[in-house]
C-alpha cells in the first residue's frame, strides 16, 4: 500500500520565497523590454528612432531585406551556418569516441589523457591565437573556411570529451557484454549501441557548441580576413562601423534581430532537451 503525501500550499510559505524571485523578475522585465524595443526599432525608420516615434509610418520589413543584401548579412549568416554545422559535426565525431574510451576502458596513462583534456578546457582561446595564426599561415590555410572549421573543432573537443564522459559512465556495462556475445566488435558496439543511447548528451553538446561557435568573435576576426568569409558576429561589427557613414540605424537593429534569432529559437524549442542533457549524465549506475 502506497501512501501519497500532498504538500499543502501555504500563502505564508509562498511569500517567504518571494524575495528569491524578485531579482529574476527584474532581469526578465529588463531583457524583454530591451529585446522588444530593438525588434520594434527594426521595423521603423531611422528618423522615427531619433524622434521617438516608432512605427508611426507602419511596418518596414524592407529593413531586413536591405541589411541582408546591401550589407551582405545574408552571406555572413550562411558562413556562420557552415561553420556551426561543420564544427558541431566534427566535435561529435571526435569527442564521442574519445569520451567513450576514457569512460569505459582502463589503460595506462588514462588519468594523464583526462588531465590533458581538462587543461585544454582551461586555456583561454585568446592565448592560442598568435601561435595558431603562425601555423595556419605556414600551412597556407589563412583566407579559407577550413582554418576556422578546424579551429572551432579543436577548441571545443576538450569540453565535448569531458561532457560526454559522464553519459558513457552512466550506461550499464551489460549492454557491452551482450553486444560482445552477439559478435559485435568494440567499435561496432559503440556506434550501434552506446552512441545512440548517449543521444541526450550529444544533442545538448551540439546545442552548446552551436551557440558558442555562432557567437564567437575573436578567432573569426583574426582568421576570417576576407569579406566573403566573415561570420555574423564580425559582420555585425562591420555593419556597426558602416553606420557611422550611412546612418541606417533601422537596418542595424534588423541585423541584430537576424543574428539573435537562431540562438533564441534554439532556447525556446530545445530548452527541455538542454536541461535533460545537462542532468542526464549526473547519475551513475
Amino acid at each position: 500500500m502506497k501512501v501519497q503525501y500532498k504538500e499543502k500550499h501555504s500563502l505564508k510559505k509562498e511569500i517567504r520565497h518571494l524575495p528569491k524571485y524578485i531579482p529574476l523578475a527584474i532581469w526578465l522585465i529588463f531583457t524583454v523590454a530591451m529585446i522588444g524595443w530593438i525588434f520594434i526599432a527594426s521595423l521603423s525608420t531611422t528618423s522615427e528612432i531619433y524622434n521617438d516615434g516608432l512605427l508611426q509610418s507602419g511596418l518596414h520589413f524592407e529593413n531586413y531585406l536591405n541589411v541582408l543584401q546591401r550589407h551582405k548579412l545574408g552571406t555572413y549568416f550562411l558562413n556562420s551556418i557552415i561553420y556551426c554545422a561543420a564544427g558541431c559535426a566534427g566535435v561529435i565525431l571526435i569527442a564521442s569516441p574519445a569520451a567513450y574510451v576514457l569512460a569505459r576502458i582502463q589503460f595506462k596513462g588514462k588519468n594523464l589523457v583526462n588531465n590533458i583534456f581538462v587543461v585544454g578546457m582551461s586555456i583561454p582561446s585568446v592565448m592560442l591565437v598568435m601561435p595558431l595564426f603562425k601555423m595556419a599561415t605556414s600551412l597556407g590555410l589563412v583566407g579559407s573556411r577550413w582554418v576556422l572549421i578546424i579551429l572551432y573543432i579543436c577548441v571545443n573537443v576538450p569540453f565535448g570529451v569531458f561532457f560526454l564522459s559522464g553519459f558513457f559512465i552512466s550506461l550499464p556495462k551489460a549492454l557491452e557484454e551482450a553486444a560482445e556475445i552477439d559478435g559485435c566488435t568494440p567499435s561496432k558496439a559503440f556506434w550501434k549501441i552506446m552512441f545512440p543511447l548517449a543521444q541526450p548528451g550529444i544533442v545538448t553538446l551540439t546545442i552548446f557548441n552551436f551557440i558558442t561557435i555562432w557567437n564567437e568573435y575573436f578567432m573569426a576576426l583574426i582568421f576570417a580576413n576576407k569579406t566573403e568569409l566573415r561570420t555574423v558576429s564580425t559582420g555585425l561589427q562591420a555593419i556597426v562601423q558602416s553606420m557611422k557613414y550611412s546612418g541606417d540605424w533601422a537596418g542595424l537593429f534588423a541585423g541584430v534581430i537576424i543574428v539573435f534569432l537562431p540562438t533564441f529559437v534554439l532556447y525556446i524549442f530545445l530548452s527541455n532537451k538542454i536541461i535533460a542533457g545537462v542532468t542526464g549524465g549526473a547519475v551513475k549506475e
